[in-house]
């Protein structure tokens, strides 16, 4: 399925159906009277977060977005049906913006979760309804109101704990592939990842969600290369894996290049905790991989890990260091949703 994750749709909800001017006309019966009903609501469209999707694609192939109209009011009383509502299905870290692509409507982010993006138009009164002591036999009815339109924006950033970031070719798709169940492509090319991938590890009797993210490169903020609107998928992680090519030239720049793009994007992606490895230390002498470590560390201003993902060196230390920080972010968050409950 291909991946596709922002998409530009047109909602509109349904109009109310018009109320009905009718009057009670039956043999034997000596005074008749108005008997003209309500039309009845148009129907309302609605955005809800379900299971199982992890892409847009569906709104790929549809843009259009229409509920149905409310029927209209009869004769013998009888108001018209409700239009029948449109459901907006979206993955899970979905956010929904108005047409400007800036204003946020909601942020789709728990399964079951439903908003209300259009409401229906409310349908006309029928005659009955303006019937009074002094007006025994009304002639109006109102006509149904008309339902609201829009454009909107869905955003899908993918929900998961860890998020890997690095040049093309840093071995990400080989580390995503080896700690999970994932099949991303792997190949000795750069942009060999075009999409993002999820995948499920588990490691020490726990599991967590990491995300692998296309490559960046120089300019990337500035649209070069793919540019760096896949970013948007790791801004909800809670730790970020940096994985460094110890085949490159200079780790150190290779390290820097990143960081910069990381920056220049924002979001406070740049304050998340980061872990540094240096990747594909199986290619590597000694030698080489103590200067590699060096020049890591000085650009990093931190220890880096060593992991091959082929021979599977160094990676249960790096997933270990990951679990640590993710379990830290969710005690944190637990403490604070406490604070909320007892202080709303």
């Amino acid at each position: 399925m291909k991946f596709l994750d922002q998409a530009k749709i047109y909602i509109r909800s349904g109009d109310g159906g018009a109320g009905c001017v009718s009057f009670r006309r039956e043999k034997f019966i000596e005074f008749g009277g108005p008997d003209g009903g309500d039309g009845g609501r148009g129907g309302d469209v609605w955005a809800e977060c379900v299971e199982g999707l992890n892409t847009l694609i569906d709104y790929r192939y549809q843009q259009h977005f229409k509920a149905r109209k409310g029927e209209h009011g009869m004769g013998k009383n009888r108001a018209g049906a409700k239009g029948a509502d449109v459901v907006l299905k979206v993955p899970a870290g979905t956010q929904i913006l108005d047409e400007d692509g800036e204003t946020l409507i909601a942020d789709m982010t728990e399964v079951g979760q439903r908003v209300l993006l259009a409401r229906g138009g409310n349908g006309g009164f029928g005659n009955a309804h303006f019937t009074t002591s002094t007006n025994r036999a009304p002639r109006r009815a109102n006509p149904g109101q008309e339902g609201e339109e829009r454009w909107i924006v869905l955003r899908l950033k993918l929900i998961a704990d860890a998020g890997l970031v690095g040049l093309p070719n840093a071995g990400k798709s080989t580390f995503l592939a080896t700690v999970t169940a994932a099949k991303p492509k792997i190949a000795d090319y750069p942009f060999t990842t075009l999409h993002p991938g999820l995948g499920v590890v588990r490691a020490h009797g726990r599991e967590f969600v990491l995300a692998d993210i296309p490559g960046l490169i120089e300019g990337a903020s500035e649209g070069v290369g793919l540019g760096d609107r896949f970013l948007s998928h790791v801004e909800r992680c809670r730790v970020l894996l940096h994985l460094v090519d110890g085949t490159s030239e200079h780790a150190g720049k290779a390290y820097k290049t990143v960081r910069h793009e990381i920056e220049a994007y924002g979001h406070g992606l740049a304050d998340k905790p980061e872990i540094v490895a240096l990747s594909k230390i199986d290619a590597l002498d000694e030698e080489t991989l103590k200067e590699q470590l060096a020049r890591l560390k000085r650009a990093a201003k931190r220890t880096p890990h060593a992991l091959s993902a082929a021979s599977g060196r160094g990676v249960q230390e790096v997933l270990q260091a990951l679990l640590r920080i993710i379990d830290e972010a969710r005690v944190e968050e637990k403490a604070v949703e406490a604070r909320e409950e007892w202080h709303p």
